[in-house]
């Protein structure tokens, strides 16, 4: 999917008006920076269809200097070399791998770890960062803030399925049966298939864009 030049824009201006307001003294400034931030979500709202009040709420929220989000997916295979993977709660209950976002105090490898066995009742161990994807670049679906997925390939080590609060089915595909349905907003097909290469070859070095 190919990002409209809106959304890009939008969220470019939303990132300008939160840095400033961070580090604005001048009340007049902090006017102009509260504006523009209004600015982005009517843009956003506009073109996209979104609620205005939730989105101005969304960006009124957001402190600090503007940087990309953090997601973390892990992709870890069962003696056959299939690949597991989750079936969300939301998101009409399509397939992705176990992820989301990174939280305080982990490591990024930690972050996966916990996802994993969280989402799909299985231990692992991180093997290696397989890539450092933007999630826009990547043709990810639309959303309102720059984020950075990393993938890591995991080995099992305990653990037994168990779904979750926010899975409702864990399951193992082969690379030529993969579900349909995926949760593009987390994942897609091409980013799987370069999941199962580094899963077979260890030497290949961590991709990125």
């Amino acid at each position: 999917m190919t990002e409209p030049d809106w959304l890009a824009w939008a969220r470019e201006v939303q990132a300008v008006a939160q840095t400033g307001l961070t580090f604005c003294k001048d009340p007049y400034d902090r006017e102009r920076y509260e504006a523009l931030r209004d600015l982005a979500a009517r843009v956003m709202t506009s073109a996209g269809g979104a609620n205005l009040a939730a989105v101005v709420n969304l960006f009124a929220a957001q402190e600090g200097y503007a940087t990309p989000k953090i997601d973390v997916r892990g992709a870890a295979f069962d003696a056959e070399g299939r690949i597991l993977m989750v079936r969300e709660a939301q998101d009409a209950g399509r397939w992705t791998l176990p992820g989301g976002w990174a939280d305080v105090n982990l490591t990024a490898a930690e972050n996966v770890a916990k996802e994993v066995v969280e989402e799909s009742g299985f231990e692992v161990r991180v093997r290696k960062l397989a890539a450092v994807w933007d999630r826009t670049r990547q043709g990810h679906d639309p959303a309102p803030f720059s984020a950075y997925k990393l993938f890591f390939i995991c080995d099992i080590t305990g653990g037994a399925v168990r779904t979750s609060l926010e899975t409702t089915e864990v399951a193992f595909f082969a690379e030529d049966a993969l579900p349909a349905d995926l949760s593009t907003g987390r994942v897609l097909p091409h980013q799987l298939r370069r999941m199962f290469a580094h899963a077979r070859d260890n030497t290949l070095p961590t991709e990125f864009d």
